[in-house]
């Protein structure tokens, strides 16, 4: 479903991802761990098509989305779901003005239908009591299900998530790991997630990669990564300050 071939990307002089190569299977919940400014987020932009690589190929879905046309980039686009770590939600729409949002900008649905696909998502990740409010008046766990249910909405093949359940207690990150297992098995969605929260990661994980100087040095399922003989995964998994990784 998704695939990095030898993906090189360069910002500000350094070299993020070095000569990248993974590969995600359709209906996989994929999971990119590593420490800030290690290129997740840069990995998840790639796939979206936000970012091109300075060499490589990446392909969705068995086409490539790097160095094509911005009209068959849009194409492809319509397949992925991009959920930010901020929600990224409208502040002068309310909860439901903003689920609905991708359907009436795109006129992919009369307004009954709309209104019927927003319910039912809205249903689906507990957000029908706050239908009628506004970003600034719901909590941070209302504003990162709101903005899932807005990529929902779409059917996307395939879901990215960046930092999901960052800024939640752990009440709501147990809620949000929840949802994202039911999208796997209701709808068989491919999903990518990137986050510093290992509890998430062993809950949601197929397999877990760890990215660390541009490349990928251990991916497995969650029992291998748990119990991993790789003394820089290891310290980042236990948040030791002894080993490897540098923590200045």
């Amino acid at each position: 479903m998704i695939e990095f071939r030898n993906v090189t990307k360069i910002l500000s002089g350094t070299k993020v991802l070095n000569n990248l190569s993974f590969k995600i299977e359709k209906g996989e919940t994929f999971v990119i761990i590593g420490r800030s400014g290690t290129g997740k987020t840069v990995t998840l932009k790639h796939i979206a098509g936000l970012l091109e690589p300075d060499s490589g190929q990446i392909l969705v879905g068995g086409e490539q989305m790097n160095g094509i046309s911005k009209s068959q980039r849009d194409r492809l686009r319509e397949k992925i779901g991009f959920v930010f770590q901020s929600g990224a939600l409208i502040n002068w729409m309310t909860v439901e003005e903003n689920i609905a949002l991708p359907l009436i900008e795109h006129k992919l649905y009369p307004p009954d239908e709309i209104k019927r696909i927003v319910e039912e998502k809205m249903d689906l990740l507990q957000l029908t009591s706050a239908r009628d409010k506004m970003p600034a008046e719901i909590s941070g766990g209302m504003k990162k299900r709101a903005s899932l249910a807005r990529v929902l909405v779409r059917n996307p093949e395939i879901i990215l998530y960046d930092e999901p359940t960052s800024g939640l207690d752990p009440v709501m990150s147990s809620l949000i790991n929840t949802i994202i297992n039911q999208l796997k098995k209701d709808y068989t969605i491919t999903q990518v997630v990137v986050t510093h929260d290992m509890d998430s990661a062993y809950a949601v994980g197929d397999r877990i990669a760890m990215l660390y100087d541009g490349k990928i040095i251990q991916c497995d399922e969650p029992d291998g990564i748990r119990n991993t003989d790789n003394p820089i995964v290891r310290q980042f998994i236990s948040g030791s300050l002894e080993g490897p990784i540098d923590v200045l």
